[in-house]
């Protein structure tokens, strides 16, 4: 953990919780902004993180990324149970929420702000609290409602317009939206640039009124888990590099399909798949 003193300036601001997923397999680290940051370091970046964490979550796992931490008794724990037609998810604990004034100010001006809620609990007036920098958001965590069990379900994106017209990107899965593409084009007409990711069909982009799909190539999938988070921060910090979004787009996809060939933060992109995938978009 950073102490506020000794933090030093970032490119890349993750802004959520991590979390502490349990799995058939034991305790694992999760959440967006774990698998985001350890991609956005993996291509060169400098990387923080503004999250919510107690003593469960194994944060040693996040070496090399700076971590500021809003103090909580327990981390945001969540179960995952594969069923017939998807999975039942079940959200056992909630840390505490995160607001602007948790981020230090040396990170204010961070080149790229990240913004990856899982469970409700990133302010959205964040959005527009960051003046000199790209935001971009994954909103999985706007979208998600529950009850007084903890069973997650699907909830509508409180105040979605205000946040789709403020940000530079939004990366989104096809389980976020139930398959709903008329709301995607909804979305799509109210922001500047919407990817839909579609597991290991590839992703589908929306930018200035046209839309391409990426297909993601063949490959044998070991665990799809945190593979939307790798393809978030490799969109945005590729995007933010050579700011083709298509190319962007290619890039991100490719570099995902990758990552599921390995379990849980194992399927963190290497050096060498980051090259390749490169390559690939420029051939």
């Amino acid at each position: 953990m950073s102490a506020l003193n000794s933090l030093q300036p970032v490119d890349y601001l993750l802004i959520g919780h991590v979390a502490v997923d349990l799995t058939p397999v034991g305790k694992q680290l999760g959440g967006t902004v774990s698998y985001a940051a350890l991609t956005a370091k993996a291509m060169g970046l400098r990387v923080g993180i503004v999250t919510s964490a107690g003593e469960d979550a194994p944060l040693h796992l996040l070496d090399g990324v700076q971590i500021f931490n809003v103090p909580t008794g327990q981390s945001t724990i969540f179960e995952n149970v594969k069923i017939e037609n998807g999975r039942k998810q079940t959200l056992h604990h909630q840390a505490a929420r995160i607001a602007f004034e948790h981020v230090p100010q040396v990170w204010r001006d961070a080149p790229i702000v990240h913004l990856a809620p899982i469970a409700q609990e990133v302010d959205p007036a964040m959005t527009k609290q960051f003046p000199s920098s790209w935001v971009g958001v994954t909103p999985q965590g706007w979208m998600r409602g529950w009850d007084e069990k903890g069973s997650v379900f699907a909830t509508a994106w409180e105040n979605s317009e205000q946040v789709l017209g403020q940000v530079g990107g939004v990366v989104m899965s096809v389980e976020d939206i139930n398959r709903d593409l008329e709301l995607v084009e909804w979305m799509a007409h109210h922001t500047s640039l919407l990817c839909l990711t579609e597991g290991e069909q590839g992703a589908v982009l929306h930018w200035h009124g046209d839309r391409r799909r990426f297909r993601a190539p063949s490959v044998n999938e070991v665990d799809a888990t945190g593979a939307g988070d790798i393809f978030a921060a490799a969109f945005f910090a590729r995007l933010r590099a050579i700011r083709d979004p298509w190319e962007a787009a290619r890039f991100a996809t490719n570099l995902a399909a990758h990552s599921v060939t390995r379990a849980g933060l194992q399927g963190i992109p290497t050096h060498k798949e980051i090259e390749h995938c490169k390559m690939e978009v420029l051939s």
